[in-house]
């Protein structure tokens, strides 16, 4: 795997999901299988790792480190990036594990804002990244925002001004909001090496057009052949191309919404398109009725029939 500080990340970064066994436990032995599905079935060699769609925060700190080991053991060779988010409420947490991420191979780390105390301005979101970096000074750092979940809705250009100063690691920004015109000033602070990944998969080609480096999301587990296609369409400057793909996507996610579309069936729509075992989520999200997931896993058979 190449190190960020010297390889850029750009183009898909599945946001993966935490494979669990029946009983709510880990299940290490998915993850191999789950890492050649994405390279050899959805052309995606980019992982973001206990992040939402991961699960992160409903994981021990021993967990999430077992997990790391493993995404990065399994990766070795085969992943360009593998990205592990390390944000925890507790600042000694999350410092133990971007330490720990930095020990066992992770390509970068990622932090979230802390969402029970909430920061109430930029420069405490800065000062809490700081110090969570600075245990892990040679690792590639991302900022990542997710107002939707924590409620932290600071906007994200006033994080990032001077942030370079404070943390020489920082690399960029995995920007889960809706938010274009915050996205667009991102975009365009941004340094030379920084990459800004936009985080709402539905309005990519929007994102694109602002100037996004890459996308990191949970669709692009079994998406990621369709989506790299409309990247493929874009960097042509084939926009026609670019927008039939964005609506088809913009069709299954509209369809699965009214079905209830949340973690835990978009998990089951992965078991179900993938043929991985992904398990259940864990509470409080609740699993998903097979039911629903196969019929999801069918309308995207009908709108991606090429799959």
């Amino acid at each position: 795997m190449a190190h960020l500080a010297d390889k850029k990340v750009t183009g898909l970064v599945a946001a993966t999901f935490t494979p669990l066994k029946s009983n709510g436990e880990i299940n290490l032995s998915e993850i191999g299988p789950y890492i050649d599905y994405l390279i050899e079935k959805q052309g995606v060699k980019n992982i973001f790792a206990n992040g939402t769609t991961g699960e992160g925060m409903s994981l021990t700190v021993m967990e999430r480190k077992l997990l790391t080991e493993e995404w990065c053991r399994k990766a070795k060779g085969k992943m360009d990036h593998v990205i592990v988010h390390v944000g925890c409420m507790s600042l000694k947490d999350s410092q133990e594990l971007a330490l720990h991420a930095s020990q066992v191979g992770a390509d970068a780390i990622a932090v979230i804002a802390p969402s029970f105390y909430k920061p109430a301005s930029a420069d405490v979101v800065r000062t809490f990244l700081q110090e969570v970096a600075k245990v892990a000074p040679m690792l590639p750092f991302y900022y990542y925002h997710i107002p939707s979940v924590t409620g932290v809705n600071i906007p994200v250009r006033d994080v990032l001004e001077d942030i370079e100063k404070l943390i020489p690691s920082f690399r960029g920004v995995k920007f889960s909001s809706s938010d274009l015109m915050d996205f667009g000033q991102c975009v365009g602070y941004s340094q030379p090496r920084w990459s800004c990944l936009y985080g709402v998969d539905e309005q990519l080609l929007a994102a694109l057009a602002m100037g996004a480096s890459g996308a990191v999301g949970s669709t692009y587990n079994y998406l990621g052949c369709h989506i790299n296609k409309l990247l493929s369409a874009f960097d042509k400057g084939d926009l026609v191309q670019s927008r039939n793909i964005q609506f088809k996507m913009q069709e299954l996610l509209s369809y699965a919404i009214k079905l209830g579309f949340n973690l835990g069936v978009n998990k089951s729509v992965m078991s179900e398109v993938s043929g991985l075992n992904l398990g259940p989520p864990r509470l409080p999200v609740m699993p998903c009725p097979q039911s629903t997931a196969r019929s999801i896993a069918q309308k995207y058979n009908s709108i991606f029939p090429e799959s």
